[in-house]
């Protein structure tokens, strides 16, 4: 039976798995409507990169004869959280499959003090800071000079943006580690990204950063793995 929906509450029964078309931005904006519904999402690349994304549009056919019978695993992906400032993306949610930044929203370089479960770990004078799960390791946290997590890894990656102090490196962390980080800088105000969605919030405002308490069940089919798909890339 075919049904039209434009949300998945709406279905008369929740389907077994959600297949994403298009590339990983795509693949980022199906995470906020399955993520609570414990459903598998399987991307299927359309775009360019594809690490979300993982099976390629060219071998639809054979892809989808491995998914009816079975030929697949489910990994299961952290996410964030950004505990405060409340109300950031209303409707949109503020968990995280790939990152959490906080970033300059002006010219000038920003200061951030960073506390982990409310111990100082240091403060960074940069263009801003990426936390990044294993699943954002490969995306911005990549560009930034971030190392490379296998995806099921419960790990967190802080790592700064072209920071002022050349000696200051990216650090991995606990997945259970909660963090918090007071801004500082010229202007009035700085930016928040949960992911493809961006606020400007004023300096007053402190940021709150954990684990979701809910993981993303993602789809890899047999004979594929994180590092063929690392590789290829």
């Amino acid at each position: 039976m075919i049904e039209k929906f434009t949300d998945l509450s709406s279905l008369s029964a929740l389907p077994d798995m959600v297949l994403s078309v298009g590339g990983d931005g795509t693949f980022l904006e199906t995470v906020l409507k399955v993520k609570d519904t414990g459903i598998p999402v399987a991307g299927v690349n359309t775009g360019r990169m594809g690490f979300l994304a993982n099976i390629p549009a060219d071998d639809i056919g054979k892809s989808i004869d491995m998914l009816n019978s079975g030929e697949y695993d489910v990994i299961e992906r952290s996410l964030l959280k950004i505990r405060k400032p409340d109300g950031l993306f209303p409707g949109a949610g503020v968990s995280a499959l790939n990152e959490v930044t906080i970033q300059k929203a002006d010219l000038s370089m920003i200061t951030i003090h960073v506390f982990i479960n409310e111990t100082y770990l240091n403060t960074y004078w940069a263009d801003g800071l990426i936390v990044s799960t294993a699943t954002g390791s490969t995306a911005y946290n990549l560009s930034a000079g971030g190392p490379i997590l296998s995806p099921e890894d419960e790990s967190i990656i802080i790592s700064p943006i072209s920071p002022h102090n050349l000696t200051i490196r990216p650090i991995v962390v606990s997945g259970d580690s909660r963090f918090r980080m007071v801004v500082e800088g010229r202007s009035t105000e700085y930016m928040i990204t949960c992911d493809f969605r961006s606020v400007r919030v004023p300096f007053s405002e402190e940021v709150q950063i954990s684990c979701d308490n809910v993981k993303l069940k993602t789809v890899m089919l047999k004979g594929m793995d994180f590092y063929s798909t690392l590789r290829n890339k």
